[in-house]
């Protein structure tokens, strides 16, 4: 079975990473089982793509797409144009997409409209809400997958709504957190830590980069007010998005215990993560992180696709309203934050399901081919 594996933005790098790792041990168990690795280029600044393939231990993809920058509608029609042309000369007999990016929905279209199957990691997550463009992303590409790796029995019963069948889902946990529980020993301290003089549990990490929080300079002032308002006087790091970046240096963003830094490694964030007194973020993929770590997180998104962190883990959404802050501040300091338990099969074994589901599958495809 040959699998072309893709990856484009920063949070398929911690996806893909471990079912590589899989894949390359079937390999030298025997099995029949290869991949190509296609970087689509959609993160193309080096904090955001190329230090998590030296960090992760990913192999050097076998072609970078260099399809990243411009609008929406652009960068989605460069990715298939690039994609087409790279599948036509390299076939394969399965895409493999992970997540929710532009880069999942452009490459899937391509890959079903030419006829070769598509599997989707991370499938059948929702928020409900369709401004958000990974939701967009994620129901075009789900409507079009061939075999579903979920994260979730909610998930499940989403495709199942769907109208998908049981031999197309397949619950193997969260590959993510695959990636979390193999590097956790390796994390280190950014430079923050020494400059800011952090103690563990004696500041907070905030990140945000959603259009309903950062677009509108005032709103996204306020938030930051409301966050140094109520934060009992401890340290604010800030790793700084670039769709954020452009919208704080309209504002003049100052503050002395608020520290903004450009995007971290994995390896450092996840450092500041688990000794941090909370998290504040509007990420879906932190919420994992944080739920598996035991951090209080609180979201500042009006839903997730992730309900699981909320009923299960750390996370609470408090919506896009600044005012919420105040209240769950005073419920962090006072010591009555919810603990959290760890969602069935968060357990870093998912990839390694995920290359035994491979497996199956292609016996199944042989056995079809010599039926026929």
């Amino acid at each position: 079975m040959k699998i072309t594996i893709i990856a484009g933005a920063r949070p398929n790098f911690m996806k893909i990473a471990p079912i590589i790792d899989a894949i390359e041990l079937r390999q030298q168990q025997g099995y029949p089982i290869s991949y190509r690795l296609v970087h689509t280029g959609q993160h193309y600044d080096a904090n955001m793509s190329q230090s998590f393939f030296e960090q992760l231990g990913i192999p050097q993809p076998h072609v970078n797409l260099e399809a990243g920058g411009g609008s929406q509608a652009e960068q989605t029609a460069g990715i298939m144009v690039k994609f087409e042309k790279d599948l036509a000369a390299h076939p394969c007999d399965l895409v493999l997409v992970v997540g929710d990016v532009t880069s999942t929905l452009a490459c899937s279209i391509v890959a079903k409209k030419m006829k070769i199957k598509v599997a989707h990691v991370e499938a059948g997550i929702r928020s409900g809400d369709q401004h958000m463009p990974e939701e967009i992303n994620r129901m075009v590409t789900d409507a079009i997958t061939d075999y579903f790796f979920t994260t979730s029995e909610i998930a499940n019963g989403q495709l199942r709504r769907e109208g998908k069948t049981a031999e197309q889902l397949f619950f193997v946990g969260n590959t993510m957190i695959d990636t979390l529980l193999k590097h956790r020993s390796r994390f280190h301290a950014p430079p923050v830590w020494r400059d800011a003089g952090l103690q563990p549990q004696q500041y907070l990490v905030m990140t945000l980069h959603r259009p309903a929080n950062v677009d509108e300079e005032a709103h996204l002032g306020l938030l930051i007010s409301e966050i140094m308002r109520n934060n009992h006087g401890l340290p604010v790091v800030f790793p700084v998005h670039p769709r954020t970046a452009k919208q704080l240096e309209r504002i003049a963003v100052a503050h002395p215990r608020l520290h903004l830094t450009p995007p971290m490694g994995y390896l450092e964030f996840n450092y500041l993560v688990e000794r941090a007194k909370a998290v504040i973020t509007d990420s879906g993929g932190i919420t994992e992180e944080t739920t598996v770590m035991g951090v209080p997180c609180m979201t500042l998104r009006d839903s997730t696709e992730r309900p699981e962190t909320c009923t299960i883990g750390t996370n609470v959404l408090l919506g896009t309203d600044p005012a919420a802050l105040g209240p769950a501040m005073e419920q962090l300091f006072a010591g009555d934050w919810k603990k959290g338990d760890i969602p069935p099969l968060w357990d870093g074994h998912a990839a390694e399901r995920i290359a035994d589901c491979f497996v199956k599958l292609f016996k199944l495809e042989h056995q079809s081919a010599t039926v026929a």
